[in-house]
């Protein structure tokens, strides 16, 4: 399994970067999954769902199954949380798992940057990103390490990632 990340900040774009990628990907028979990483506290269930309910006494994981999906839901109570590592190793065999966020990590990265955000780039800072997509040009000392690339070109930007992890080319799943 290949892994690749996109990081950036709040209202880059990030979210809607991967919903431009990922038919583009799976179009070349790549299963592909996704990892979103968020700072936020968050709840998928709703209060008086069964699972909900299961949560609230005290289950440490509850599992909902369909025919047609199934999520499971852990809950930390205080634990540390886990290790994109550990995340990764939760997953079905797939192709290529897309990182949202987990900007530290020791993966390829690109980060999603619009100068209009009003925030500094975060490629000086982190080694990991080996490329920058941006609606604008980019500001002046950009590395010439780094691959630059036009964040409305989602073709240019599936052939980068796939040349980076190095699945080019590949037309069925691999597992």
């Amino acid at each position: 399994m290949k892994v690749f990340a996109v990081a950036g900040y709040s209202g880059s774009g990030k979210t809607t970067l991967l919903e431009k990628l990922l038919p583009q990907m799976t179009a070349r028979g790549l299963r592909v999954s996704v990892i979103k990483h968020t700072h936020h506290d968050f709840d998928i269930d709703r209060p008086g769902k069964d699972s909900f309910r299961h949560r609230q006494a005290g289950a440490g994981e509850v599992l909902l199954a369909s025919s047609s999906r199934w999520l499971l839901m852990n809950e930390l109570r205080g634990a540390r949380e886990p290790s994109l590592a550990e995340y990764l190793a939760r997953f079905s065999p797939c192709d290529l798992v897309l990182v949202e966020g987990f900007k530290d990590e020791a993966v390829p990265t690109l980060e999603v940057y619009r100068p209009a955000n009003g925030k500094p780039p975060l490629w000086p800072a982190h080694r990991q990103i080996v490329g920058v997509a941006s609606d604008q040009p980019l500001p002046p000392g950009f590395p010439a390490g780094l691959v630059a690339l036009d964040l409305n070109d989602t073709a240019a930007i599936v052939g980068y990632i796939l040349d980076t992890v190095e699945l080019r080319g590949a037309s069925h799943a691999v597992f």
